[in-house]
């Protein structure tokens, strides 16, 4: 995977409450602050989540696979717990990763998953000067 040190994007306003982010690569995201019934995309604050999320997750896929251990159905649902007033930062996001395996405890799960937040994830770094991040983990076989 390469590093890139310094990461660019372009934000390019499309409506009233739409947006459109598109990286060096030319991927895009859709960005919308309308109500859930009208949403076309996630919002700035969902974005932060997915972030967090994807940052975790390509780390402990990778140590799982480094350790030859199989699993399926690997996910991540990240929480938000919000502050009622401005700036509505999170004061506490929880993280629970969830797989299928018949050779991974979730013990050995959970323990994968801090290791990563707490060393490896570069956006919770930046995250957790300000939000709780709690980690949870469930297996099913």
């Amino acid at each position: 995977m390469a590093f890139n040190q310094y990461p660019k994007i372009k934000l390019k306003h499309l409506d009233t409450f739409e947006y459109e982010s598109v990286n060096e690569s030319g991927n895009t995201v859709k960005i919308d602050m309308y109500d859930p019934e009208n949403k076309k995309g996630q919002s700035p604050t969902e974005l932060l989540l997915t972030a967090l999320a994807s940052c975790s997750a390509v780390d402990v896929v990778e140590i799982l696979n480094k350790r030859r251990k199989t699993f399926t159905d690997f996910s991540i649902e990240a929480k938000g717990h919000r502050r009622e007033e401005h700036p509505r930062y999170f004061e506490r996001i929880d993280l629970i990763f969830s797989l299928k395996s018949d050779n991974i405890t979730e013990e050995e799960l959970l323990k994968q998953a801090k290791m990563v937040v707490e060393k490896y994830c570069s956006v919770a770094s930046n995250v957790n000067s300000v939000s709780e991040i709690n980690i949870l983990a469930k297996i099913s076989s």
